[in-house]
């Protein structure tokens, strides 16, 4: 196979040619490797939010990681970019093709074996185009979990989480996937395979490609299987509900429970105009508590071992609080389906605030500590600076990670550029991140730019150009 460099040579005076490209594939993998067909193509050409469509004239389709690096070399010989896509489940529009047509799309989704799974060591390999709730399931018939999960685990792939470094609800105590992830196996721009399976706890060669393609949004070569860390199976987990007076007594919960104890691994914050939204627009919702509240947060806490249930820890510590007035009112979970029912709560907001009307959505990160009042504050200056609209914050406050949504109301949808212009100013001025786990795809792509110091900017395009000097990785996302 032609590495990238000499087929950059061999075919510097030709222009793209998706087409040509489409054939060879089909005649050295099959027919079913390229899928031409423009119903089958049209679903996966818009990003999940509806925000961007793109143009594509087959969706390729490799079953293992030799035909991907087959179709890398095929692309690189005819100059063709490649879109890598998993669930097509993304924010950022990360996996939309250009609308030039230019690009062809790879889709991982028949590459969805679990290669390996192994409850003495904790890991499990698993291909790209898995989906996340299937190795939840392949990880509980061992005693055996991978701790994240996040709203679309019935639809996004193992590949797609990695390469957007995805969060979710337990990153608390087990970190983002950066942090889960125990070796790569990708194929790089030069159609090479890069195999690092063997999940070696120290490897000091040099620069790690692994933590280079995690977070790289397909930008530096297509991720085709992963060894993944897993976890002791939940014996028995206690959810609580609880209200408090502001963003600040919510943080000094959190740190009184961990403090205390390391059953906690989720915790969620939710102003009360978002618990209002829920049960106003989401049927069967209910408030967990009597009266009204400020400020609300929900409690996961979990055990591996069934015999030390984490409910009359959870019970003590929260009586303990509500005793000091640290907290206004909390109740636990009676059942599992309460459990759930309050999960739901917090689950649907998005979906509450888009039967009200929409809203701007940003997923910001400041630091931990500064979290509280940044949330108070940011949604005071937003308010102020655009009357009419209704701005807050929800979400894992634990983590430094909200997701702060504005309400348009009276406004137009002209200012949502000048709102999120603003937004991304405050969080950047807090010394936070303007994507702490959607990436930067395409709809963050200009604030990347307009915001990010300089050498950062200037790295991330080193970094680029090195490994893919072409630009064929997932043109037109993370940096240009």
């Amino acid at each position: 196979m032609p590495s990238l460099r000499f087929a950059a040579m061999a075919a510097r005076d030709m222009p793209p040619n998706p087409s040509v490209m489409i054939a060879a594939v089909q005649e050295r993998l099959g027919p079913r490797a390229a899928i031409t067909d423009p119903q089958e193509v049209e679903p996966w050409l818009t990003d999940w939010r509806g925000r961007f469509h793109g143009q594509a004239l087959a969706i390729l389709s490799p079953k293992s990681t030799e035909e991907v690096a087959a179709m890398v070399g095929l692309a690189a010989l005819h100059r063709v970019p490649l879109v890598p896509q998993g669930g097509n489940t993304g924010m950022v529009a990360g996996a939309t093709p250009p609308a030039d047509g230019s690009a062809l799309i790879l889709s991982l989704r028949r590459m969805n074996r679990l290669r390996a799974i192994s409850a003495e060591a904790n890991v499990a390999v698993a291909e790209a185009g898995m989906i996340l709730a299937e190795l939840h399931s392949q990880a509980a018939e061992v005693g055996r979990r991978f701790p994240l999960t996040l709203g679309s685990r019935g639809s996004c792939t193992i590949g797609g989480l990695i390469a957007t470094n995805a969060g979710g609800t337990q990153v608390l105590k087990f970190g983002t996937m950066r942090a889960l992830v125990a070796g790569l196996e990708a194929v790089l721009p030069d159609g090479s395979i890069h195999n690092g399976l063997t999940a070696l706890k120290k490897d000091n060669r040099g620069y790690s490609l692994d933590h280079l393609l995690i977070g790289s949004e397909g930008t530096l070569g297509i991720i085709t299987a992963a060894a993944l860390k897993l976890v002791p199976a939940v014996a028995a987990r206690a959810v609580a509900w609880a209200g408090l007076a502001d963003p600040q007594a919510a943080l000094d919960l959190l740190r009184r429970l961990q403090h205390a104890s390391d059953i906690v691994e989720g915790f969620e914050i939710v102003p009360a105009s978002s618990l209002d939204l829920v049960l106003e627009h989401i049927p069967g919702t209910r408030n967990p508590l009597q009266g009204r509240h400020p400020w609300h947060v929900l409690i996961e806490a979990t055990s591996p071992d069934a015999s030390q249930s984490p409910s009359a820890q959870l019970e003590q510590m929260l009586g303990q609080a509500l005793e000091q007035g640290q907290i206004e009112d909390a109740t636990i979970a009676s059942s599992e389906a309460q459990a759930e029912a309050f999960w739901r709560i917090r689950d649907s907001i998005s979906e509450a605030e888009r039967a009200s009307g929409g809203s701007i959505a940003h997923d910001i990160s400041v630091p931990v500590d500064a979290m509280p009042r940044f949330m108070v504050a940011a949604a005071d200056a937003v308010e102020r600076a655009f009357p009419g609209v209704e701005a807050s914050a929800f979400g894992h406050l634990g983590d430094g990670n909200v997701h702060f949504h504005v309400r348009l109301g009276s406004r137009a949808a002209d200012d949502t550029p000048a709102i999120t212009h603003l937004v991304d100013d405050l969080v950047t001025a807090a010394g936070g991140s303007i994507s702490a786990e959607h990436g930067i795809g395409q709809v963050k792509l200009d604030e990347l730019e307009r915001l990010a110091p300089p050498g950062r900017i200037a790295a991330l395009k080193a970094i680029k150009h090195a490994l893919d000097p072409t630009g064929l990785m997932n043109p037109g996302k993370l940096v240009r």
